[in-house]
This record gives C-alpha cells, sequence and structure tokens, in this order.
C-alpha cells in the first residue's frame, strides 16, 4: 500500500516539480517536505496535507489513498 508520501512523490513527479517548487508553491518546510516524502514523518498535520494538496492541485484524498 502507498504511503502519503509516496503519493506525493508521484503526483510531484507526474507534474515535473522538484521539491523546491513544491516547497515554494505549498509554503511547507523543505524539511518537512523531504521527511514527509521519505517516510520519516507518515502522519503529517492535517493542514500540512492541505497545504501540499492544494499546491499540487488534487484532493486531500488523493493522497491519502
Amino acid at each position: 500500500m502507498a504511503t502519503i508520501g509516496d503519493n506525493i512523490k508521484k503526483i510531484r513527479a507526474k507534474r515535473s516539480m522538484t521539491q523546491d517548487d513544491l516547497v515554494r508553491k505549498s509554503g511547507v518546510k523543505h524539511t518537512t517536505l523531504t521527511k514527509i516524502e521519505s517516510n520519516v514523518v507518515t502522519k503529517p498535520t492535517v493542514q500540512t496535507v492541505a497545504k501540499i494538496a492544494r499546491a499540487l492541485s488534487v484532493d486531500i484524498e488523493d493522497l491519502l489513498k
């Protein structure tokens, strides 16, 4: 089963975005995004997930699948 970090990384790659691009667009700290994508943080806050989802133009549910 894919983790939220895997889903973020996959969607970000589909949109040809770097981590820096997503950090700038979402307002999430680079260290936070890196930890989520590498599955160090497996349960990020709802606020963080919402910012990332908005920046990727997807619903929060798409990141949680």
